[in-house]
């Protein structure tokens, strides 16, 4: 990404565990994103305050943090970081309660239907 200006970090802000990595690589190169990211932004909303927005990328944007963990680019804005920060993102194609799942030691409250969290 030319002109981008963005900072490196590591898996202590997020790390991809292996059912995700393979999920993840496999969406990315359906999509013709081979080289592409997943970004994950915290959002207001849900019915604990905060939820997890993910989306295909084809790279960072300005100001973004980029993590290369287990085969996978995920980028975060800054933000976003301070409550991700030490989360595992993980996969399930459990047909109830399956998909992308975060696990975040900063949330101190989720609702019921996992979507959703506080800090």
């Amino acid at each position: 990404m030319e002109g981008v200006q963005y900072r490196v970090g590591n898996e202590k802000l997020i790390r991809v565990l292996d059912a995700a990595s393979a999920r993840l690589r496999s969406l990315l190169e359906k999509q013709g994103r081979a080289t592409g990211a997943l970004r994950v932004a915290v959002i207001g909303g849900g019915c604990s305050g905060l939820q997890y927005k993910m989306d295909l990328v084809d790279g960072p944007a300005n100001r973004d943090i980029v993590v290369d963990s287990n085969s996978v680019r995920v980028v975060v804005d800054p933000k976003s970081a301070l409550f991700v920060s030490g989360s595992e993102l993980d996969f399930s194609d459990d047909l109830q309660k399956g998909g992308f799942k975060v696990t975040n030691p900063n949330a101190v409250a989720h609702c019921s239907c996992g979507e959703s969290f506080s800090a």
